[in-house]
């Protein structure tokens, strides 16, 4: 094996790498996002974590996170804003991440 294909190997698995990091943030985020929503719903315990879950997999309804913004913004009503989702989204996504490499 030359220097050449050894370094594309390495591209190759940091790609593999970063997308399944990318991957499991978001969906931890989308937990984190659902947990939250379930408190606002009035759901705790074992309700909660599966609203989580339902969250979770609203995610792979379509590319992006508006399906994951529509489900819970239906689902709150008048008690949150899709604004205030995509807000939480964020502040979700970076606790996600500190969370996974804190794993590391």
């Amino acid at each position: 094996m030359t220097t050449f294909d050894d370094r594309e190997s390495a591209f190759e698995n940091k790609f593999a790498h970063d997308e399944e990091m990318k991957f499991k943030a978001e969906a931890r985020c989308n937990k984190l996002l659902g947990l939250w929503a379930a408190e606002k719903l009035g759901k705790s315990g074992d309700e909660a974590a599966a609203y989580a879950k339902e969250v979770v997999k609203a995610d792979f309804e379509e590319a992006g996170h508006e399906d994951v913004v529509r489900k819970v913004a239906g689902d709150l009503g008048d008690a949150s804003s899709a604004e205030e989702i995509r807000a939480k989204m964020v502040e979700f996504l970076a606790e996600a991440k500190k969370q996974l490499m804190s794993e590391l």
